[in-house]
């Protein structure tokens, strides 16, 4: 009877059931050549992913830093996750500087002050993954 008692309080406190479950996007069609973000330091192309998805909580982007391009320097007020897929980075947080190559992922911490850069013959291609803003 307890049990039964817990499951059903379960149930009542539990959320409703999304009213979506998935949203496929075909990176194709989000595809801009445009410069990258903070400073417009070189070409890039970027897939604005999540934009495609209603009522999202983060953003997921996939970003090309072609030859000598970056993403400038500025602070963060959330945490964030580059992870590159292909190329070679420099990425900065605070006073550091790392490089990075494919399979490798920088977490950066709320509060950092972040960039990357494209170094190398080949561009740099990236996934960039951070929280949206709670919604009121």
């Amino acid at each position: 009877m307890i049990l039964v008692a817990a499951l059903l309080a379960a149930q009542v406190a539990s959320p409703a059931p999304p009213e979506r479950s998935m949203v496929v996007v075909d990176e194709r069609r989000t595809r801009r050549d445009e410069p990258p973000p903070h400073g417009a330091i070189g070409l890039s192309t970027a897939y604005r992913i999540s934009d495609a998805v209603p009522v999202r909580t983060m953003e997921f982007r996939r970003r090309i830093l072609h030859r000598g391009a970056a993403i400038g320097v500025h602070p963060i007020a959330h945490d964030e996750v580059y992870y590159v897929l292909s190329g070679e980075g420099i990425v900065r947080a605070g006073g550091e500087r790392r490089r990075l190559g494919p399979g490798m992922a920088a977490y950066l911490y709320n509060g950092a002050t972040v960039g990357i850069e494209q170094v190398g013959r080949r561009p740099l291609s990236l996934i960039i993954a951070y929280p949206l803003p709670a919604r009121e």
